[in-house]
């Protein structure tokens, strides 16, 4: 297909600054994003073994809500039952004092129930570990912190990143177009490193583009949600109420007249044969309106949640409020909406889709990454023969040591986090708080190392360091075996053991990339930033522009 060359020029700028002006921060988002396809298992790695992990009969588990609504009446406002329950979730019964807002709280506490060998209530305060929700927050922000009324500044920004997004892969599409048939897997290798990294940029974005379509329109709505709500109430519906709860039993509850927990399990899979109840959601057991929302799993189905769909009962009679949410009962609504929460969070498909989509998280990271250093090579200045080699601009030495910094260091900091939460598990006494400072310590030090080696010295450097923080994720999990006087644990599920696994594989790769860094360090083109020969002297890391 013949596309006019100005127009070529046209859609190629757009697609670089766009590009450039999103790529580090998507990255971020991209890489959270592909380890939330794990949330769980990221959590169950790092959550301590509990006391209150002891499997229970359904009459005993009817026991402890009915003892925990009598003892904690706090509890009543709003409490979850863990039906299947994991090392992140071990007591059957979780509640706190007060209702989490959009923002990270790490200070919260939560308190945990179940009974003990005599059939006698234990309900001790936790400080469940919020690793998952770091994750999700790197995802969703980038990392950026700050709130902009009641949502983090970092969702707003990164919804403009997903507009410039979706205009970067549009006009990538178009300047594919004269050479897509001929050029489209082709992955040339040879001495011109630069045609191979664009036939891979190019491979990776013409494979992957329906996956990043979807998430560049999704990013966008979930950026800005609230103001879509907000239009949608005053243009369509006025002054009714967008979202009203629907009515159960008049008058506030008496919650002694609960029905038993196991009875509204038990209604629930009734009422969605072919789902599994995973947890149920008691909130305002004594207002006039109290409501159980049980998240129910099926992986055939398209769900709005990010792992199950819901159905809305009345705690007291078990009576169905709300079957909307649930794929087989779904109305006009949510089944327009639904595909927006499931192609988004790959919620659908099981585990196999989720590797899908933590492979093309991956991918969407390097697309990123290797867009940037595209912009950096095609704007070097290239020696002539026999001369000295050029001084680079001083904005390509900027972007690439921005670029091996804040991708690389948001890899070794999510890194380090996940190894903090075991290792400074006993002598910390808010975890989640020094995961937190860990991530943004080893984060701001890649960036600073890297601006202060340069991006040539700096980026087989900080490879070598996400390299060895992987391999240390299943070596922590090994010595805990075989030191547990350490204090450190090792879950034998299959969930965690995956998490190590994982680690050890994802860092073979970094370790490849260090070697090949390094090689092009010593002995690459010297007209190139990503040169660093040791026989040189020493050049500052930013040259000065050369006056015109």
């Amino acid at each position: 297909m013949k596309v006019r060359s100005d127009i070529l020029r046209i859609y190629q700028s757009l697609h670089t600054w766009t590009g450039i002006c999103a790529g580090i921060l998507l990255f971020i988002g991209f890489f959270g994003g592909a380890l939330t396809m794990f949330k769980h298992p990221l959590e169950r790695w790092v959550s301590a073994p509990s006391a209150l992990a002891s499997a229970l009969a359904p009459q005993q588990v009817d026991s402890v809500v009915r003892e925990v609504l009598a003892a904690h009446p706090a509890a009543r406002e709003e409490f979850t039952l863990h039906v299947v329950r994991h090392e992140n979730n071990p007591a059957p019964v979780t509640w706190s004092a007060g209702h989490a807002g959009r923002d990270i709280d790490l200070n919260a506490m939560r308190w945990q129930a179940s009974l003990d060998e005599q059939g006698k209530l234990v309900a001790q305060e936790v400080r469940p570990s919020l690793f998952g929700e770091l994750v999700d927050m790197l995802h969703r922000t980038g990392g950026i912190p700050g709130t902009l009324a009641d949502e983090y500044l970092g969702v707003y920004l990164m919804g403009v990143a997903g507009v410039l997004y979706f205009l970067a892969l549009v006009s990538g599409v178009v300047l594919l177009l004269p050479t897509l048939v001929k050029d489209l897997f082709a992955l040339r290798k040879g001495k011109n490193r630069k045609r191979f990294w664009l036939d891979a940029h190019n491979v990776i974005g013409i494979a992957s583009l329906p996956f990043h379509i979807v998430i560049s329109l999704t990013v966008i709505v979930f950026a800005f949600h609230d103001q879509f709500y907000d239009s949608l109430q005053h243009v369509v519906y006025g002054e009714q109420k967008m979202w009203a709860r629907p009515s159960g039993t008049a008058g506030p509850g008496d919650v002694t007249k609960l029905a038993p927990a196991s009875e509204l399990v038990r209604l629930a899979q009734q009422e969605a044969p072919g789902f599994e109840v995973t947890e149920m959601l008691f909130m305002d057991l004594e207002s006039p309106r109290p409501l159980v929302r049980v998240g129910v799993a099926n992986e055939d189905y398209v769900v709005r949640g990010a792992v199950s769909a819901y159905l809305l009962m009345d705690p007291y009679n078990g009576q169905v409020l709300n079957s909307s949410m649930l794929p087989t009962k779904s109305d006009t609504w949510s089944s327009l909406v639904a595909p927006f929460f499931a192609l988004h969070f790959g919620s659908y498909g099981g585990d196999w889709m989720r590797w899908i989509y933590f492979a093309f998280g991956l991918s969407g990271a390097f697309l990123f990454y290797s867009g940037n250093l595209l912009w950096v090579e095609k704007r070097r200045k290239n020696q002539l023969r026999d001369q000295a080699p050029p001084a680079q601009p001083r904005r390509t030495a900027v972007l690439a040591a921005a670029t091996v910094g804040v991708c690389l260091g948001s890899v070794a900091g999510v890194a380090a986090a996940l190894l903090a939460a075991k290792w400074l598990h006993a002598a910390s006494g808010n975890l989640n708080a020094v995961l937190m400072t860990t991530y943004y310590i080893v984060f701001l030090a890649c960036v600073a190392w890297a601006f202060w080696r340069g991006a040539a010295r700096a980026a087989p450097e900080l490879l070598a360091l996400c390299a060895l923080a992987g391999c240390a994720i299943p070596a922590t999990s090994l010595l805990a075996r075989l030191a547990p006087s350490l204090g450190m644990w090792a879950h034998g599920s299959l969930g965690a053991v995956a998490v190590d696994l994982t680690a050890l594989v994802l860092a073979l790769p970094l370790a490849w990339g260090a070697r090949l860094a390094a090689r092009r360090a010593r002995s690459g083109p010297l007209d190139s930033v990503w040169a660093a020969p040791a026989a040189a002297a020493p050049e500052p890391a930013f040259p000065q522009e050369r006056q015109a």
